[in-house]
């Protein structure tokens, strides 16, 4: 019959043998993508008249034209209801060439294509690609041969007479800039057909990544207009994904009644989303990074997706689309909504819509990880350092959970003390471990000593350093961010890995602070950890890894005391 401390013993012996099959699987894989990086095949570089190319020949076919709209929705009375549902809208007569039209302002560069008024590409200024290159800004929104990741909208009705994303737009000018001091920069594009006259229009702001996106339909016919608006976000898988740190690449969408849903790659291919909603937001996220659109929250719209795997690469489309509106003849109609291209600024998101700061992707931690980042912005206010920050915040948290670490430290100290009387019992009763368990608990009993009591309180702290680590990795304000000396990017690994080296030896200095295992084979387990733990924390992003070192030097000093205390008072 198995005993309370031989049960303790097998689940220690177990999870930590899980921990370390586990840690050497991660191991693996940092090899494997390592090996890949040095070896594997490369992306083929594109010089900007190849991009320029890819960009104006995009969606260019009839078969995307079929592939990639939206339903049209349900017109509004039967006399509106006439005509075929011809998906390619008509263009503006006389115009026969396509161009890029750039949009420069104090945060964003932009390339808007007059076929359909896409947005194929948008650079975010303030947020270079490597600190090496400081003039090469991320192209969040791109249009490559082997990566897309573009944001179209137009209208839709019944006669065509709307223009898609494929129709073609007449343009004043090619070039845009937002000057210093103006408040608005507006850049129209114009279409017309059949009398129906339509003005989209883009409104940047400075400092700003929330552009105003406008269709303004103006009915010069003789009948009524019907039509809807629809919106949408187009992108093919990354090309590259971390194995080690895995966050979230897809498509999100958001309402008062669902709520934050993801929907994936995979899950697009399986079935297409159709969901009324009413207000809340769409969007493709990554790391740090987001592209929304965001409704009139009024407004109810029609959510759905849309998988093509037949293109290469194959891409996946998220949008949202209006009910039918009515321009009376002689009359006009308005759609708006707002875009946002940017960095995952937590404050910023919430201002813009309820919800959207859900992208920042704490996971189901959230309700710990939001107020944790929340103070580790408070801190960065103060000392200007965000390296500086994790460490006053890890001391923070260590400083709350101080009575809990000091009742497990106490259990593993008095642990410590009774390890070589442990011995002795193993050493007397041999493989009769009913004996054993018996005398093991009698000893527990007269020095009062709980063999659950070290392991609880950290079963406590668990979920709230899961979270801390879960708002360092999403913290788009880490990225790029200097530290001291050596460490001028606490979101990548340290160069030197000074960081990774310290946390092994800390590691291994609160191993010789714990009873020592029983069993042999445990004992040489957990001398390999450290050794291990080192290599795996080789590919973290400094940050984290610092917040790790912070975490247990503090864990070392308070048992370090505590177990001083306690052999000193068995000593007296």
């Amino acid at each position: 019959m198995i005993r309370f401390p031989e049960l303790v013993q097998s689940i220690n012996m177990d999870n930590t043998r899980l921990f370390l099959f586990a840690a050497l699987a991660f191991v693996g894989m940092l090899l494997w993508q390592q090996w890949q990086a040095d070896y594997g095949p490369q992306p083929v570089a594109h010089s900007d008249s190849q991009v320029e190319s890819t960009a104006l020949g995009a969606d260019s076919g009839q078969q995307a034209i079929v592939d990639d709209l939206p339903d049209l929705a349900e017109v509004v009375s039967k006399d509106s209801a006439q005509g075929g549902d011809n998906a390619a809208a008509g263009t503006t007569p006389g115009v026969e060439t396509q161009q890029l039209v750039s949009v420069d302002t104090d945060v964003i560069q932009v390339l808007i294509d007059t076929r359909g008024g896409v947005i194929r590409s948008l650079k975010l200024k303030k947020y270079p690609t490597s600190l090496e290159q400081p003039d090469d800004w991320l192209e969040l929104v791109h249009s490559d041969s082997d990566s897309l990741h573009i944001l179209q909208s137009g209208l839709r009705n019944k006669q065509s007479t709307a223009p898609t994303h494929h129709s073609l737009y007449r343009v004043d000018q090619t070039e845009y800039r937002l000057d210093t001091g103006q408040e608005e920069l507006i850049v129209p594009f114009y279409w017309s057909q059949d009398g129906i006259e339509v003005v989209k229009s883009y409104h940047f702001r400075p400092g700003d990544y929330l552009v105003d996106v406008k269709h303004r339909v103006s009915n010069q016919s003789h009948q009524d207009w019907q039509g809807s608006q629809y919106r949408q976000i187009q992108r093919s898988p990354p090309l590259e994904t971390s194995r080690l740190l895995y966050t979230y690449t897809g498509s999100v969408y958001y309402n008062e009644e669902t709520k934050y849903e993801k929907v994936k790659f995979d899950d697009m291919e399986d079935s297409q989303l159709k969901l009324e909603s009413t207000g809340g937001w769409i969007a493709m996220i990554q790391h740090y990074f987001l592209s929304a659109w965001v409704p009139q929250q009024e407004e109810t719209n029609l959510v759905y997706t849309i998988a093509n795997t037949r293109r290469n690469p194959p891409t996946y489309t998220i949008g949202l689309r209006s009910g039918n509106r009515v321009a009376a003849a002689g009359g006009s109609a308005e759609f708006n909504s707002q875009l946002f291209v940017g960095p995952k600024i937590v404050n910023r998101l919430e201002e813009i819509s309820p919800g959207l700061d859900l992208t920042v992707d704490y996971g189901v931690l959230t309700f710990l990880s939001k107020p944790l980042y929340w103070l580790l912005s408070w801190y960065h206010g103060f000392v200007g350092n965000w390296g500086v920050a994790i460490i006053l915040l890890t001391l923070t948290v260590k400083t709350l959970f101080y009575k809990l670490s000091e009742t497990s430290y106490r259990s593993m100290a008095k642990m410590r003390k009774v390890s070589p009387r442990l011995k002795t019992l193993k050493e007397r009763y041999g493989d009769d471990r009913q004996k054993m368990n018996q005398a093991m608990m009698e000893l527990y009993k007269t020095e009062k000593i709980n063999p659950m009591g070290g392991c609880l309180p950290i079963l406590v702290q668990i979920p709230v350093f899961i979270a801390l680590y879960w708002a360092l990795l999403e913290s788009v304000d880490l990225r790029q961010a200097p530290f001291i000396f050596w460490i001028k990017d606490l979101s990548v690994m340290d160069p030197f890995y000074v960081l990774p080296l310290v946390m092994g030896i800390s590691m291994f200095i609160q191993q010789r602070l714990n009873p020592p295992p029983p069993d042999p084979i445990q004992a040489k387990i957990m001398m390999a950890l450290p050794f291990v733990f080192t290599i795996f924390f080789a590919f973290f992003p400094s940050g984290l890894v610092l917040y790790w070192v912070i975490n247990n030097v503090l864990s070392i000093t308070q048992q370090w005391i505590i177990t001083k205390r306690i052999e000193a008072g068995a000593n007296k």
